[in-house]
């Protein structure tokens, strides 16, 4: 067991970040990528996208086809219709010349928002992957620290019996290392006092 230890040491954390670049931010990144015209669309394709642009157009509508109904059906308010009633022409050209330059740029913030997205998964991915590596380089410190321990008691002349009956002698579960008081209720620090 003593040969065994002498080959095997587990990576030290820092070793273990020496071996690993460090985790980057995303959004700078990903910032720092756009050109000007990819943030133009990235600034409509986030304002079209709320309820407040939804209200606006839904008021521009209403205001728009009420007022040419009423001056179009009602004469007696002596309106002038710039847009008659039934066909809305202009109504129908601004809507139509607002949606045509809309949906390019909408699409290209929609591929931008996309490929942001595909960055931060990336980088979960990479944050996982480091700490499962880390998990792993503590799981086998613990081991070390156990055959270590392991080859004390022989040292010592103690069997893992022995060692197991200290504990429980001390009031510690060597199952789950939970320290209990001498009433059999966990003890909320160490071992209790003899």
């Amino acid at each position: 067991m003593l040969d065994a230890m002498k080959h095997f040491r587990p990576l030290s954390m820092h070793e273990r970040a020496k071996r690993h670049k460090p985790v980057r931010n995303v959004n700078e990144v990903h910032e720092e990528s756009l050109s000007p015209i990819d943030r133009v669309a990235l600034k409509i394709t986030n304002r079209v996208g709320t309820i407040g642009f939804f209200l606006l157009i839904f008021t521009w509508t209403t205001l728009w086809c009420s007022y040419n109904i009423l001056a179009s059906e009602v004469p007696s308010l002596h309106w002038k219709a710039f847009d008659p009633f039934p066909a809305f022409v202009a109504y129908l050209l601004i809507s139509n010349v607002i949606q045509i330059l809309l949906m390019p740029l909408i699409m290209v913030g929609q591929n931008l928002q996309g490929r942001h997205s595909e960055l931060r998964a990336e980088n979960d991915f990479q944050v996982n992957v480091k700490a499962e590596q880390e998990i792993e380089t503590v799981l086998k410190h613990l081991e070390f620290q156990n055959a270590v321990l392991v080859t004390m008691l022989e040292k010592l002349g103690l069997s893992s019996d022995d060692a197991i009956a200290s504990l429980k002698a001390h009031g510690i579960s060597p199952t789950t290392g939970v320290v209990f008081s001498t009433l059999g209720e966990p003890h909320a620090g160490g071992p209790p006092a003899m």
